[in-house]
């Protein structure tokens, strides 16, 4: 197989990784109403479980398991994690009851965390530093797609069945696994390899895990009950531990010096900036069609398609493009200002009357034109930093960036629109808006402290003792650059 097409099956495998993975985070909310009476009318605190398990196993797991296969194999690490994912798909189509969907949901978030930072770290093994960055975009690109299409597939699948919504990704992962076969290959890093931090695995899969359950169950226990104050106060106190414990292992879960170089710090803090106004973005929107506007789920759900277009074409065809152009910085910042128009756009147009053409569609494709533009760029901009021995751990940070910026969207999202007469109901909707906007703002300014066109990242030897693409024994020079 010639070079180029085999880095063309190498970019098609791992991004359908991240498509399965993203897609999943998303597409069950629209099928809460099925699932609710496939199951007896199950109050939504405990369905809600459904999501909040997946979400807080792809929030905890990405880092360690990073680790791990730096340690022992990305190849390894990424065909378990489809292996797994594939199972625990399976185990929730045929689930009989809700305590079996929620546990096979768990599963499924541990391979999705398995397989995000795997096969970043596999792509960017393979393709050279001048095409590195533009690979790295449609990889993220892919998983916005996903995520952007999430609700338009989910309404269709739940038409069939909801467990159609689970069983879509059986196939999809067995013709991935064929062609990995043939096109991935093992790496890791070289040389003696310590013994991965078992106790800050444990710490940080604690701590995250605390934090994000006192989120996603602030709206049914109350934000100033014991048990969320209690849940997450010890969810940071973990957090707290575990970065301590990575002060004093000798192989940690997380190199901290890796967030002494500005710009993956400042593209960390975005992506969780950008993904927490995205996931609200997602949600308020969702339960404006289907509560305030009584609209069925798969109209609500197919008028989401056209945001998901533009988000597909502007990810793939525009964004590394402009990249190369004008740079990570304007380029990212611009993304999330259109994210922040849409939402005052939402919030000064849309009303409790259906308006989809007129009021709903125009902050939908501006929005759709920010996430294209932000993701794969946030996505290139962090990989930038990354050197050879530190890429799936790295990238797995910005895994975990991700999804828990969706978590604090989303908690934020349920505490502001909450329900009620149809003239509060807007309010609430207004005041998530709101809310967004000033988020992605946020994020927008922050864009300021990343690279422009070019990032070079050293590491000492002392860090890292030889790179596992063999790039030099006294210094890794981890150069990307879009295009």
């Amino acid at each position: 197989m010639r070079a180029d097409a085999r880095l063309r099956w190498v970019l098609l495998v791992t991004s359908a990784a991240t498509f399965v993975a993203s897609l999943d985070l998303f597409v069950v909310n629209v099928a809460f109403n099925d699932l609710q009476r496939a199951f007896g009318h199950t109050d939504a605190a405990t369905l809600s479980w459904v999501l909040n398990v997946y979400t807080i196993a792809l929030a905890a797991l990405p880092i360690p398991f990073g680790r791990f296969a730096d340690a022992y194999g990305r190849l390894r690490g990424f065909v378990a994690g489809m292996v797994l994912f594939a199972v625990a798909s399976a185990l929730c189509a045929a689930a009989p009851s809700l305590t079996w969907l929620i546990v096979a949901r768990g599963l499924q978030g541990v391979g999705a965390a398995a397989l995000l930072p795997t096969s970043l770290s596999l792509l960017l093994g393979e393709f050279p530093p001048a095409r590195r960055a533009g690979a790295v975009a449609t990889w993220a690109a892919t998983g916005s797609v996903a995520a952007a299409f999430g609700t338009p597939v989910g309404a269709l699948l739940t038409r069939v069945s909801w467990r159609w919504i689970f069983l879509i990704n059986v196939p999809i992962i067995v013709v991935t696994l064929l062609v990995a076969r043939r096109v991935l290959r093992e790496s890791r890093a070289d040389g003696p390899v310590e013994r991965p931090d078992l106790v800050g695995t444990v710490l940080l899969t604690a701590g995250v895990s605390l934090v994000t359950l006192g989120l996603v169950q602030a709206d049914s226990w109350g934000w100033a009950t014991a048990g969320t104050i209690g849940t997450l106060v010890g969810g940071l106190a973990a957090v707290a531990l575990f970065l301590r414990q990575c002060t004093r292992h000798r192989a940690p879960v997380i190199e901290l010096d890796l967030f002494r170089e500005r710009s993956f710090s400042a593209a960390s803090g975005v992506t969780l900036l950008l993904f927490a106004g995205f996931g609200a973005f997602l949600l308020s929107n969702v339960l404006l069609m289907t509560d305030l506007w009584r609209q069925g789920v798969l109209t609500a759900g197919l008028q989401f398609a056209p945001g998901g277009l533009v988000a597909a074409v502007v990810s793939m065809f525009a964004a590394a493009r402009l990249a190369a152009r004008f740079g990570y910085r304007p380029v990212a910042a611009v993304g999330c200002l259109l994210l922040a128009v849409s939402n005052l756009t939402f919030r000064v147009l849309v009303g409790v009357t259906p308006g989809y053409a007129r009021d709903f569609l125009p902050a939908l494709m501006i929005g759709g034109f920010g996430v294209g533009l932000a993701i794969p760029v946030l996505a290139a901009a962090i990989s930038a930093t990354l050197p050879p021995a530190r890429r799936a751990t790295g990238s797995a940070v910005f895994a975990m960036s991700r999804q828990l910026g969706t978590v604090l969207g989303v908690a934020a999202t349920v505490a502001l629109s909450v329900g009620g007469a149809e003239g509060h109901a807007l309010f609430a909707y207004q005041r998530a808006w709101v809310f967004i906007a000033i988020v992605e703002a946020v994020a927008a300014l922050s864009c300021l402290l990343l690279p422009t066109r070019r990032t070079a990242a050293v590491v000492p030897a002392a860090r890292v003792s030889s790179a596992s693409s063999g790039e030099g024994p006294a210094a890794v020079e981890a150069v990307s650059q879009v295009g």
